[in-house]
């Protein structure tokens, strides 16, 4: 991987740096590798107290993951759309989308692994064979898996292109002036938390399109469109407007009770890549959703 550093970086700890540009190295993973010499600056080997001039580039060999024993179990799923070359399911709230440290079974992919007897896309590797996107654990709803290569790449470039359309509900704190509305804002690991995503100067392009479905009592309804996919990006761009997900303990709006956060992948519209039919499913909002959402009714 080769980074370059801008003059505004000028001053900057490379170990500081590099856990701001790479998404998945936290700073001490980023100074781990650069004490084992993983890290060059203009071609010479540099210590986690390098301080950034502005200009450089910046070579980063990562480690290949440890593998995990990724075993296929019957864990029941609730299939919203199946055929032999794609799999679309709602997923329920508390469940991890693929194997981490940390979560190495009880996830959608051994789910997957086992339903669909190992026939999944191996684009992504063995940690998350048929993933072609993902949803975090406490948000529910729908996701699509890929069963071959071709559907894999199909639906990753739809993915680029917005041919595959993703639309969430999701209940906020308070309630904004306007009817609806866009957050174009980039996003990026937050300085303060490596755990945490941030509306960021340096982040990743992030687009959140959203409407109001219902004002309630002290929150409202929205449904959410996505334009592009980052890492919690509508509850990250939901607390970036002073609304963050009710639920949501991680960006500010935990709630006694809740399991998770009120947000529910609630639509998916894609193009079938065998076939060039235009797909549409939904799926209904769960019980806990509607539950909160009934109880702040006005």
């Amino acid at each position: 991987m080769t980074l370059y550093a801008d003059i505004s970086d000028s001053g900057t700890r490379l170990d500081t740096w590099l856990a701001a540009q790479v998404d998945t190295l936290t700073r001490s993973a980023a100074a781990r590798l650069l004490e084992h010499g993983a890290v060059t600056v203009d071609g010479v080997a540099a210590s986690k107290s390098t301080r950034l001039r502005g200009g450089e580039q910046i070579t980063v060999t990562l480690p290949e993951p440890e593998p995990l024993d990724v075993r296929p179990e019957n864990i029941p799923l609730d299939v919203v759309y199946e055929d032999s070359d794609v799999i679309v399911v709602n997923k329920p709230v508390g469940m991890v989308v693929h194997p981490a440290p940390g979560h190495p079974d009880g996830t959608l992919v051994n789910a997957l692994l086992y339903h669909c007897g190992g026939t999944l896309s191996g684009i992504n590797g063995a940690l998350r064979p048929g993933i072609v996107h993902r949803i975090d654990r406490d948000t529910t709803g729908l996701i699509i898996a890929a069963k071959n290569d071709t559907a894999h790449q199909s639906l990753a470039a739809q993915l680029q292109d917005h041919t595959l359309s993703r639309i969430y509900r999701c209940l906020i704190v308070g309630a904004p002036r306007e009817d609806a509305g866009t957050v174009n804002a980039p996003i990026g690991r937050s300085a303060k938390d490596r755990k945490k995503m941030a509306v960021t100067p340096d982040g990743r392009p992030a687009v959140t399109h959203w409407k109001v479905i219902e004002r309630l009592r002290g929150c409202a309804d929205l449904e959410c469109r996505l334009e592009t996919g980052r890492t919690h990006q509508i509850r990250v761009h939901m607390a970036y407007i002073g609304h963050p997900v009710l639920g949501d303990s991680v960006y500010g709006a935990a709630v006694s009770g809740l399991t998770g956060q009120c947000l529910h992948a609630t639509g998916l519209r894609f193009v079938h890549p065998r076939t060039g039919e235009r797909i549409e499913l939904s799926c209904p909002l769960p019980e806990e959703f509607l539950r909160a959402r009934d109880k702040r009714r006005l």
